[in-house]
């Protein structure tokens, strides 16, 4: 690939999509020069022609290479491994066990623990809100979470494939879910998602700037059931 080659996130405004989570975690792991442009969703950018037809399935976040646009965060990850392969650090191990697992993880992610997700959304981890206890629903699914999570985190606390991969930092965003909203963890999982969190790709998102507020339409355009205010 051509050192000059730059990429463009596409995100949003808010900086708390997980997904958008993943594709800068990835992009800063790979040092891949990048510009970002966020997407309204709040007003239904992502739905607008432009950015719909281009992205093909009008979702957030979409990576735009050479004139080519891929959306779906687990795609573009394993699309960066391919465009940026070793030397650049990979994402994903490169066992083919631990590979498939990788990918296995990362799927379940997005399309499990639902109850949770809605509860313990990620707009709570960076905004302030009162908060229900949570269901019998959303209990279920962290104690599914934390199982899976003891399972699969080494004894020693580190990576769990025995060095860093993409699927480290999204266990550790769905674990600060409950971490950030003051839910008590298992201590081997609580100092792994804590050490995770440290780490430098992850920072620069944590860290990155957001607006003061949620817009209001933003419950509506997205789904996401509202929480009380704080």
């Amino acid at each position: 690939m051509n050192a000059n080659t730059r990429f463009t996130l596409y995100g949003e405004t808010l900086w708390i999509s997980p997904y958008v989570f993943s594709t800068f975690v990835a992009l800063q792991e790979k040092t891949a020069s990048f510009d970002v442009v966020e997407v309204a969703l709040a007003t239904g950018a992502h739905l607008e022609p432009k950015y719909r037809d281009a992205s093909l399935t009008a979702r957030v976040p979409s990576l735009e290479h050479d004139g080519f646009v891929l959306a779906e965060s687990s795609a573009v990850a394993e699309y960066l491994d391919e465009v940026m392969p070793a030397p650049a650090p990979v994402l994903l191990p490169t066992g083919l066990h631990e590979r498939a697992r990788a990918r296995q993880l990362m799927a379940w992610l997005r399309s499990d623990l639902g109850a949770l997700r809605d509860e313990r959304s990620t707009v709570t981890m960076f905004y302030r809100f009162r908060l229900s206890a949570l269901s019998p629903a959303a209990q279920r699914d962290v104690q599914k979470l934390v199982r899976v999570a003891e399972q699969t985190i080494p004894d020693d606390g580190g990576a769990l494939f025995g060095k860093w991969s993409l699927i480290d930092s999204e266990l550790v965003f769905m674990l600060h879910r409950l971490i950030l909203n003051g839910h008590n963890l298992p201590a081997r999982v609580q100092a792994y998602a804590t050490a995770q969190w440290q780490r430098p790709s992850v920072r620069a998102f944590v860290e990155h700037a957001r607006p003061a507020t949620v817009p209001d339409t933003y419950w509506a355009v997205s789904g996401t059931p509202r929480p009380p205010s704080a």
